[in-house]
């Protein structure tokens, strides 16, 4: 089996980061992956506490007042956690994308070919992360943008746009960490993790993007609404997964039982929104693309 290329750390990666890296990936990922996968469903109110005063020491600001409880039985309750209503509000706009998670916007631009940008040096192609060579010809020179959900974030993913989902594709894989040093140090790292291929036809122009959540260490299990089995390590059911399921903006479609990123490919026609810059923080419901309008036709 080949082993991801890493890079030699540069000058710019701080101590802390480099730490990072060597605690989450120089480690038996898929081992402690399935035991924090164990851990997290303990239920104990006491442990859960802390748990999280501990989880709190490494993570940012967990936004707890958005949470629809404030008392979790479990960690895995918390990781999964509901907002109040209300908490994110939905963009209406007919010709406009949302985001479908809380995310740090990462590289996102032109693809180029069938070349995308995983950090800068690290390319890496659309047959590669959907391992379908008819389904990548459709974004060849398309756009794409990676969101990364920390893991002190909300975890679900909503609809981007009224739409379907007829099914999706699951890819295992490795449970590498996808956090900015990881993506500057191991190659093609989206394309080594588990992740799943998630065709969404829109009701806008009825063009289809495409949503391809990435798992990673410590709880790389995605849960999707409908589909009563978690994908994860242990899954051993068939590969493609019927779903036919409709959606308005907005609903919720799974989460991550822990952080991780989701990758989205568009056909050229869209557009990002103005305020999009790599490293903010974007939330669901705010805009992310727009369609861009046809020329006006002219009576010459």
């Amino acid at each position: 089996m080949l082993l991801p290329r890493t890079v030699k750390p540069s000058a710019d990666l701080t101590a802390a980061e480099q730490l990072n890296f060597l605690l989450t990936n120089r480690i038996p990922r898929r081992l402690l992956t399935r035991f924090m996968g164990w851990y997290s469903q303990l239920r104990s109110r006491r442990l859960t506490r802390l748990s999280m005063w501990f989880w709190r020491q490494f993570a940012d600001d967990l936004r707890m007042h958005e949470s629809a409880t404030q008392e979790f039985n479990s960690l895995h309750e918390c990781f999964t956690r509901r907002l109040k209503p209300g908490a994110r509000p939905v963009c209406t706009d007919t010709r406009t994308l949302i985001s479908p998670c809380d995310a740090v916007v990462g590289e996102f631009g032109a693809i180029n070919g069938f070349e995308l940008i995983q950090a800068k040096g690290f390319p890496y192609t659309l047959s590669e992360l959907l391992c379908d060579t008819n389904l990548a010809d459709q974004y060849r020179n398309g756009l794409f943008v990676t969101l990364r959900l920390k893991s002190s974030m909300y975890h679900h993913f909503h609809a981007p746009a009224d739409g379907w989902i007829e099914q999706l594709s699951y890819i295992s894989g490795d449970t590498w960490n996808v956090n900015p040093i990881a993506l500057k140090k191991v190659e093609k790292l989206f394309c080594r993790n588990e992740r799943a291929v998630i065709p969404f036809q829109t009701t806008i122009n009825d063009e289809t993007l495409v949503m391809v959540p990435v798992a990673a260490v410590l709880v790389a299990s995605m849960r999707f609404h409908g589909i009563q089995t978690a994908l994860n390590l242990q899954y051993r059911g068939p590969n493609v997964v019927q779903v036919q399921q409709p959606y308005k903006k907005g609903d919720p479609i799974g989460y991550f039982e822990h952080g991780s990123t989701i990758v989205l490919l568009l056909p050229p026609s869209w557009r990002f929104s103005e305020h999009i810059v790599t490293g903010q923080i974007i939330r669901m419901g705010q805009p992310l693309l727009y369609r861009q309008q046809p020329p006006a036709s002219s009576n010459v």
